[in-house]
């Protein structure tokens, strides 16, 4: 694929989700993750996986690390983040310094006996210090991802933003906005469904 500027990503980004990962259901409404009830059901899973979207994503994702300058590492909570992480590492291309991890949800009692991360932070090691992003797929509430950012700094990490594929525009963004992080979607759910 040629080499695209981030608004012509961002463009086909959203045709991507809308033929891959968007459904549509007034008559009979999804549950979220969050608990909410919607007409709209956001799948990232088939995006992250099709190459030419995965290309796209690392595009955008890179941009913004770029503009937020100073990353040590990117990475979030499991599953989400775990794809968009290695898309992520990837495009930032060999001889990068820049690293990635994961939280889990639920820590299962060690941490990384190479890394010194505490249980529940894996990948590469990380440092009081270090600057990282969070990666997410759809923010709806901001929850999940705010526990994820609440424990890194706990480590003495300092979460410098959040990037998510999509954000629902369902309060999310005023959560990251009450937790000093920002929050930066690559698209709204208002581009892909003209709402």
């Amino acid at each position: 694929m040629a080499t695209m500027d981030a608004d012509e990503a961002r463009a086909r980004l959203v045709e991507c989700v809308r033929e891959l990962a968007y459904l549509h259901s007034p008559d009979d409404p999804f549950t979220l993750a969050s608990g909410r009830i919607s007409p709209h059901f956001f799948d990232m899973k088939p995006v992250m996986m099709d190459p030419d979207c995965a290309h796209l994503l690392g595009v955008l994702i890179h941009h913004e690390v770029e503009q937020i300058g100073g990353v040590d590492a990117v990475g979030g909570l499991e599953l989400g983040a775990i794809p968009l992480t290695g898309i992520a590492i990837a495009k930032a291309g060999k001889g990068s310094q820049l690293r990635g991890f994961m939280v889990r949800k639920e820590p299962k009692g060690r941490g990384g006996r190479k890394t010194g991360n505490p249980p529940g932070i894996e990948g590469s090691s990380l440092s009081e210090g270090d600057r990282v992003v969070l990666l997410e797929d759809v923010t709806t509430t901001g929850g999940s991802a705010l526990k994820a950012a609440a424990r890194l700094t706990e480590m003495g990490c300092e979460v410098a933003a959040c990037i998510t594929i999509l954000d629902r525009e369902e309060g999310g963004a005023e959560a990251f906005v009450e937790a000093g992080v920002d929050l930066r979607p690559l698209i709204v759910r208002s581009d892909v469904t003209g709402e």
